[in-house]
């Protein structure tokens, strides 16, 4: 669901072979912009996630080195062909063109499981999960990650951090959106989104700190009423984490030529050889 920046004209995804319950607008804060400074601190592992020429979506730090984000973020809306991990940049915490931190990709790991031409089908959005390898670690004494939610969640309130349409430049927080009715594995909920907001973190906070409970993969309506939808990430992500690790890329071996007297090899007068019978 990117945010296309070169085009004006988008288009509803509908989600039609997934129940949505009839309540799906009760219990709702209003989406608002974090505008101010340290009202944005505590989100900056959130960031968005731009690709060259295509667009933006919304991803979110989970490790020094791993970020979270939708399958079908990584995947070109024109040719459905994956996007190469130099065409992607994750930009945490941006706000108004500044970002508390920078990173190209170096590894793009879309779940194998995820069909770029099956559209919005139940499997699809129950797989809708990508993780990328930045090309260098964002320490953690510059950004605090979020951690995922270990349990299953079946329901009650949860809050969304997102970039989207008409508001790219700054992140936005709903403070209370609720979690309707997980089905088979695919999370159906009432939060306010748009495009650019795929792959937005979903947070729980019944432990404090908000942990990631799902990631944003689409919008649907039923009965003229508007939903989103996510999945439950515990076995997704830990798919994907062997994914990372069997695709990770090698290092690239570099051969270090040493000669007489050089630093690594200190050599005082040049060579000495032993003779027979004395030096």
């Amino acid at each position: 669901m990117f945010r296309s920046l070169l085009s004006a004209t988008m288009c509803l995804f509908v989600l039609t072979s997934v129940p949505t319950p009839l309540d799906a607008q009760q219990s709702t804060t209003r989406l608002r912009g974090l505008d101010g400074a340290n009202d944005a601190l505590v989100w900056q592992a959130v960031g968005r996630l731009d690709a060259n020429d295509t667009g933006f979506c919304t991803a979110t730090l989970i490790s020094p080195e791993f970020v979270l984000t939708a399958a079908h973020c990584v995947y070109s809306p024109r040719t459905g062909e994956l996007l190469n991990a130099p065409d992607l940049t994750f930009r945490a915490g941006l706000r108004n063109g500044h970002a508390a931190a920078e990173r190209g990709i170096l590894q793009i790991e879309p779940h194998r499981m995820y069909d770029p031409a099956n559209g919005m089908s139940v499997a699809n959005v129950r797989h809708d999960v990508a993780l990328l390898r930045l090309a260098q670690p964002i320490p953690t004494h510059e950004l605090d990650p979020f951690v995922l939610h270990g349990d299953r969640v079946t329901g009650g309130a949860v809050s969304v951090v997102s970039y989207g349409r008409g508001r790219s430049e700054i992140p936005s927080r709903q403070e209370v959106c609720k979690l309707l009715q997980e089905y088979q594995g695919v999370l159906v909920m009432n939060c306010d989104v748009t495009f650019g907001s795929s792959g937005a973190p979903v947070f729980t906070h019944k432990n404090g700190r908000g942990q990631i409970v799902s990631v944003v993969s689409g919008m649907g309506s039923y009965d003229g009423k508007r939903v989103t939808y996510g999945m439950s990430l515990p076995s997704v992500v830990a798919d994907l984490k062997r994914q990372m690790r069997a695709n990770a890329p090698r290092p690239v071996a570099q051969i270090r030529r040493l000669t007489a007297g050089s630093r690594e090899n200190p050599v005082s007068g040049g060579a000495k050889f032993v003779r027979p019978g004395g030096s």
